[in-house]
């Protein structure tokens, strides 16, 4: 089930404490804005000029104790922020260190490959946790700035080029978390989306096992005649699968394509149909990606579909 709600629907702890100190502040500022609003009626009422008296209004010319008063206050409200704000950062913010991280997330123009070294788990664009544990992500780029962000669990973090972030990741309970590139990237910035599936730790164990099985390569019929294309049309040189000669790294990682639930990051559901759209015109839903136009003929792309529908 799909979590929605933004930042004031926290499923982590992270994002809890952010939330709450988003709130103080919303809640401070608001009081201020209406304590000045009040006092600005007030003074306007009470030291209005009487129109039936043609003397000068009294002139006051300052108020010490008042002005001592008016700036303590905004002291001791900056200093109470910034003793929730390094609180929050506490929580919020992973310990500095050699720490290997347990995720590697990196930002592509326009879409996630999702690296998971303990294991050597490589995917794309669909993050699965066990929920309740933290793990530790570290968050790359390749070519501009991108920007991490599933806003029920946890703070924005900047995929920067050569300057890798960390940040934790954990998800309260089990569901499907939306997020997106929140740094403009490009001209699909837009449409690189992010789905963080938690998973009880049994499941993530059985998914993360599957995901390192190695497909077998299909010899015969439509499929065979896919995976010989797939070798033959170039796409190799750009994707990997595993067991076969495709290793390369500009595009995102095919090898359980058939288990993902969307495809171009999110532009499409993943199903056959939308598939084959896909390969016959990748500029149609996703114009400026890397993914080019092969000018597959309707059979190539049926059977390509088939091959890469068999990648369970």
């Amino acid at each position: 089930m799909e979590k929605l709600g933004g930042i004031f629907n926290p499923s982590s702890p992270e994002m809890e404490a952010l939330s709450s100190l988003t709130l103080y502040t919303i809640v401070t500022t608001v009081g201020i804005l209406l304590l000045i609003v009040a006092a600005m009626i007030y003074i306007i009422i009470a030291y209005r000029k009487n129109p039936d008296d043609n003397q000068e209004p009294y002139q006051n010319f300052g108020n010490l104790n008042l002005e001592i008063v008016w700036t303590l206050i905004p002291c001791a409200i900056v200093a109470v922020l910034f003793l929730l704000t390094c609180n929050t950062m506490k929580v919020v913010d992973p310990p500095v260190g050699d720490h290997e991280p347990d995720i590697i997330i990196i930002g592509h123009q326009w879409w996630w490959e999702i690296r998971y070294p303990k294991s050597g788990v490589i995917t794309a664009n669909e993050l699965h946790i066990p929920a309740g544990k933290y793990l530790l992500a570290r968050i790359e780029s390749v070519d501009v700035i991108h920007d991490f962000w599933v806003p029920e669990l946890g703070r924005k973090i900047d995929a920067i080029p050569g300057h890798p972030n960390h940040m934790w990741i954990v998800a309260g309970e089990p569901g499907l978390y939306i997020g997106a590139c929140a740094e403009f990237c490009g001209a699909q910035h837009a449409n690189m989306h992010i789905r963080v599936i938690a998973e009880t730790e049994e499941e993530f164990k059985e998914w993360e096992k599957q995901e390192l099985v190695i497909p077998p390569t299909p010899r015969t019929g439509l499929a065979g005649n896919g995976a010989k294309l797939f070798q033959e049309k170039a796409c190799m040189n750009c994707h990997t699968i595993m067991g076969t000669a495709a290793a390369a790294r500009v595009g995102p990682n095919l090898t359980h394509l058939n288990d993902r639930q969307t495809i171009g990051a999110g532009v499409l559901t993943n199903t056959p149909e939308n598939l084959n759209k896909w390969l016959t015109n990748p500029q149609k839903y996703k114009q400026g990606s890397l993914m080019p136009n092969m000018k597959l003929s309707p059979t190539e792309v049926e059977a390509i579909v088939a091959y890469l529908e068999a990648l369970k």
